[in-house]
């Protein structure tokens, strides 16, 4: 369920001007954030994930088939994105009906509609306000609702960009429990994020993209190792590894929680 397979992907927006320059890889089973300095073509591969774009070289698989054949609307059905900016997904003048709205738009009913809709904004502790006009909400508030719409159409695939701009500890923390709830229900969990300790708490591989290649792909303790390689992407390391770092100790720790236990060891 949910395996994308990228073979030799390249894109240009321009001739002569590859953003993406022969990119392999298998999604499937472990969450994975994609992470890179921007220009880095996190968001175009994403943007092909979801049939937002065409390769112009390469193929995209989903579970075998080839999305190159697929329309957006199609794709829809299996693969789900939630927008950087949640004011290029909202246009409802009412939280519930924007979080119906992917749902009939991919054949449920009504009802069927208002049930998903009520467990996704359950889920973002947004269900007392499910009567208000999305603009009369903030920023933060605005982006669960994104995520809702996005989580009611139950998608086999989740792609999430930037999830925690404007989000408070409480609002990480929300959305860090909906990336365990879907990969503990099998779906495949993808995220482009710049926010570090985010991807140290809450994701299982971490890919780093540079100059519209795949730099380095493992698990993140072992990828934020690397400092001397992500430097050259132009990226740091959770807060907590550097300080680690900083004050001798050779094991990377990636969270808070991890150095803790280790110093009641």
């Amino acid at each position: 369920m949910g395996r994308l397979e990228i073979q030799d992907l390249h894109f240009s927006y321009t001739a002569g001007e590859e953003i993406l320059k022969g990119i392999d890889l298998v999604l499937e089973g472990r969450s994975t954030a994609i992470i890179g300095q921007n220009g880095a073509g996190k968001t175009t591969f994403v943007k092909l994930l979801k049939g937002l774009l065409k390769p112009t070289g390469g193929r995209i698989l989903y579970d075998g088939t080839d999305l190159q054949g697929l329309t957006v609307a199609q794709i829809a059905r299996s693969i789900g994105m939630v927008f950087q900016n949640p004011n290029d997904q909202i246009f409802k003048n009412k939280v519930l009906d924007e979080v119906m709205f992917g749902p009939m738009q991919i054949g449920m009913s009504k009802k069927q509609a208002e049930a998903k809709a009520q467990e996704a904004l359950e889920m973002v502790h947004l269900s007392s306000i499910q009567k208000v006009n999305p603009y009369d909400l903030g920023l933060s508030e605005r982006k669960l609702i994104s995520i809702a719409a996005i989580l009611a159409m139950d998608p086999d695939v989740m792609i999430f960009d930037e999830p925690t701009i404007a989000q408070d500890y409480a609002g990480k923390c929300c959305i860090g429990s909906i990336v365990r709830h879907l990969q503990a229900q099998g779906k495949l969990v993808l995220t482009i994020i710049h926010d570090m300790d985010f991807v140290a708490e809450y994701f299982d591989r971490a890919i780093v993209f540079a100059k519209g290649r795949v730099l380095l792909d493992d698990t993140p303790e072992k990828v934020f190792a690397q400092h001397d390689i992500l430097e050259q992407a132009y990226l740091e390391q959770p807060n907590v590894t550097q300080l680690c770092h900083a004050l001798g100790y050779e094991k990377t720790f990636l969270t808070t929680d991890a150095f803790v236990a280790h110093l009641q060891k």
